[in-house]
């Protein structure tokens, strides 16, 4: 990685004159100053974090990663922009957001340009490129999800995993043993994004702990989709008593809708519980109990671990919230 001494050397200027030039301490003149520009875009050189605060040049701006893909559901997506951001305001601190779908070269822009005290990453895959390009930005970060590899990241989440455990006891305890799961449309998984997998996981952990019946669907698209995900549980669980539902609320509103179609009570008919779910489920008919994913949770604690990087060292972890249960009456005991 190029150091101060190698940017000087390729500016023909002084250690000191780079240092005035970076920092704003002096005035410098304007071919100096591109030319210093030049040899740090060439180079990319990244000036040390600590050095900018002796400095006195943090821009009091975090950037935030939180690329827009064709399947990204926008409402819950954004409601973790606008919590990062509430946040970030808390500490008098901007955000800067990188919406690009270009997995590194937002993170890398910002990095070498200086415009940013620290980075907050979201929607992250298992294995994702800015996760890795962490490691090398000399910048202090935080992730909001959890990749596989989390050596060396400071990682906040709720506990997905947890979440699928709390459905499944909850069902088990009211005597039900055949229990499906609806679970987000296949392209999500297939893209690695990591919630979806934790809680698929755990919920399959969870049915061969219990010694239940489970079984998995993933909704194609629409109506259509949903009708034939209900379709091949039903074909695996003909007995089936419990669903959990962890998608999207289009998914679950067309769930709702196919289920009175048929004619299956809710709970009589069928106990649901809506999973790791944005959104307000007292709204649904009937209203479903639910783990709620609330964006604040996360993400004040995403924000608070990047602001004690600033100051202090904070080693490597993952933060895990905490799933509560919220009952509105759609599980009912197993007759």
């Amino acid at each position: 990685m190029a150091n101060i001494h190698d940017v000087a050397k390729a500016a023909g200027v002084s250690i000191s004159t780079v240092s005035y030039a970076l920092s704003g301490k002096r005035s410098i003149g304007e071919a100096t100053r591109v030319r210093i520009a030049d040899a740090v875009r060439e180079l990319g050189y990244r000036p040390n974090a600590g050095a900018r605060m002796l400095a006195g040049t943090t821009t009091h701006i975090f950037a935030l990663s939180a690329p827009f893909r064709p399947d990204t559901y926008a409402p819950a997506h954004m409601a973790f922009v606008l919590a990062v951001t509430q946040a970030a305001r808390a500490y008098d601190y901007d955000v800067l957001l990188l919406t690009e779908d270009e997995a590194t070269g937002g993170l890398q822009r910002v990095a070498a340009s200086r415009l940013v005290d620290g980075v907050i990453v979201l929607d992250v895959a298992r294995d994702d490129e800015r996760t890795h390009l962490l490691h090398s930005i000399d910048l202090p970060a935080t992730v909001i999800g959890i990749p596989d590899d989390t050596e060396g990241l400071v990682c906040v989440d709720l506990d997905f995993r947890q979440a699928a455990e709390m459905s499944l006891a909850r069902l088990t305890d009211k005597g039900h043993q055949s229990i499906g799961m609806l679970g987000h449309p296949p392209r999500i998984y297939e893209r690695g994004s990591n919630f979806p997998h934790r809680f698929r996981a755990g919920f399959e952990d969870a049915a061969a702990e219990r010694g239940v019946r489970g079984a998995v669907a993933l909704p194609g698209h629409g109506p259509a989709g949903v009708r034939g995900a209900l379709d091949e549980l039903y074909e695996q669980l003909p007995d089936m008593t419990g669903l959990v539902m962890n998608c999207e609320e289009p998914i679950q509103t067309s769930a709702l809708d196919e289920l009175a179609d048929r004619g299956i009570d809710i709970p009589g008919g069928l106990s649901v519980i809506s999973a790791c779910s944005s959104f307000d489920t007292s709204r649904f008919s009937p209203p479903l109990d639910v783990i709620p994913l609330v964006a604040a949770e996360s993400c004040e604690r995403g924000v608070e671990l990047l602001v004690e990087q600033l100051t202090a060292t904070v080693d490597p972890r993952v933060d895990l919230v905490a799933p509560h249960y919220i009952d509105r009456g759609s599980v009912s005991p197993l007759s």
